[in-house]
């Protein structure tokens, strides 16, 4: 089965407000068994339009990627990061 990809770019406006939300979706990436594998970091861009912060989450499946998209406790989390930023999340299929 295809492991399962939580893709996000941001920019962040606020850093403090933004460390709460941080603090709280990492929570709920360890209850729904996902792994970072990039959070932040050095970045260039290689074509079109980037941002400076990138995040990618691995999980056993696509399942599992939605299912912390979707749940009440990354809900939670996306109430801290109001107003702190702007942010891309896409859930996306491995190979």
């Amino acid at each position: 089965m295809p492991k399962g990809y939580v893709i996000a770019r941001a920019k962040v406006s606020n850093a403090t407000q933004w460390a709460a939300y941080a603090a709280k979706a990492s929570e709920a990436i360890r209850q729904y068994g996902g792994t970072p594998i990039v959070r932040g970091g050095q970045m260039t861009v290689g074509e079109g339009e980037g941002r400076a912060r990138n995040v990618v989450i691995e999980f056993k499946d696509f399942e599992s990627a939605k299912a912390y998209v979707n749940s009440p406790e990354y809900a939670a989390a996306r109430k801290e990061r109001e107003g702190a930023g702007e942010i891309d999340i896409v859930v996306v299929e491995g190979v």
